[in-house]
């Protein structure tokens, strides 16, 4: 790995963590499909890979300097604050659009996961047997999530810890979404939209000299949370990187071949066309959680009335959503052809 890197590579690194931290939030897409048509996703396990029991040693010995090196330090802390400075703002954006456009937000993210199903099936070459007999699997338990209750939004800070392990996936494996488990999980909007929001407020606020989230439980809950996750999230990186490593290495086809079939059988999870249904005791009302929100049982999915604007709409932005994918395998390409 290169040591020394100009000004204008350090800049596009930052910008490659930008990308990486954008597609991470969005369901369907994963940061390490950016990181691997990219070209940097060898480099990114290896610097994952060298946070380890050495680099720790050396860290505590003072050594900074090794430690620094030896962790690849021209690379990983430059495209980590791309990703970190990524999560912050795309969350606002999230934020804004799951209030006033939520068909569209998920019929872009129904759109990008077509586009990734593609991204990672176009170029597998192995299907057999074997192949075929665990993608039918994956097949069937995709499937099977679509129909089950949706997960309830879950708090618990030894859950939200495994969020933090799971969220990552999608940077370590290209293909496999880590925000699109969130979802599957039910605490897609707390980790990725709330908490983080939370977080955006308070620095606002304490930039502004008001320190009155010290009395606002519900901040300090979903600060709380969005620590752990964190905490979650780096241990889950590091541990990740060097299980998928061995993974990849000695059962390839037969990992792509069940994330194929997870994949298209659990797209009916971010279907955009469906309504909501809640719970509801013997008289019909609505039964709440512990935050005052209808608990949902399922959701009733249909198909779109064609005579409506609206559905149109809805159609193009699936379009956008692939086109996205569709736009990283090109580049992908293009960047091997001139490299």
């Amino acid at each position: 790995m290169e040591n020394t890197r100009t000004a204008l590579d350090k800049f596009f690194l930052v910008i490659k963590g930008l990308c990486m931290g954008a597609a991470n939030k969005v369901p369907g897409v994963s940061g390490g499909i950016v990181a691997y048509v990219g070209g940097f996703y060898e480099e990114f396990i290896y610097s994952l890979q060298k946070i380890n029991g050495k680099a720790f040693t050396l860290l505590f010995k003072g050594r900074f300097k090794s430690f620094y090196h030896y962790i690849n330090g021209h690379f990983l802390p430059l495209l980590v604050f791309g990703m970190l400075v990524s999560f912050f703002s795309i969350s606002r954006v999230l934020d804004y659009f799951l209030d006033k456009k939520e068909l569209y937000v998920w019929a872009a993210f129904f759109g990008m996961i077509l586009g990734s199903i593609y991204f990672i099936a176009k170029d597998f070459k192995h299907w057999n047997k074997k192949t075929i007999t665990i993608g039918i699997i994956g097949l069937i338990i995709g499937v099977s999530i679509s129909f089950l209750s949706p997960a309830r939004e879950n708090n618990n800070l030894l859950f939200i810890f495994f969020c933090g392990i799971i969220s990552v996936s999608g940077m370590t494996l290209p293909g496999l979404s880590g925000s699109f488990i969130l979802i599957l999980l039910g605490n897609y909007v707390l980790l990725l939209v709330d908490s983080v929001n939370a977080l955006y407020d308070t620095f606002a606020e304490v930039i502004k000299g008001d320190f009155s989230f010290k009395k606002n439980e519900e901040r300090l809950n979903a600060l709380k949370v969005l620590a752990v996750f964190t905490a979650g999230s780096t241990a889950g990186l590091v541990s990740l990187s060097h299980l998928l490593s061995y993974v990849l290495k000695h059962y390839k086809n037969s990992t792509t071949a069940v994330i194929i079939g997870f994949i298209t059988g659990s797209l009916g999870v971010v279907w955009p066309w469906k309504k909501t249904i809640f719970k509801t005791n013997e008289n019909g009302l609505s039964l709440l959680d512990s935050n005052g929100k209808g608990i949902i049982s399922n959701y009733e999915r249909f198909f779109p009335d064609l005579e409506v604007s609206e559905t149109w709409w809805a159609v193009f932005f699936i379009i956008i959503g692939t086109s996205i994918l569709l736009g990283l395998d090109w580049y992908g390409k293009n960047r091997k052809q001139t490299s």
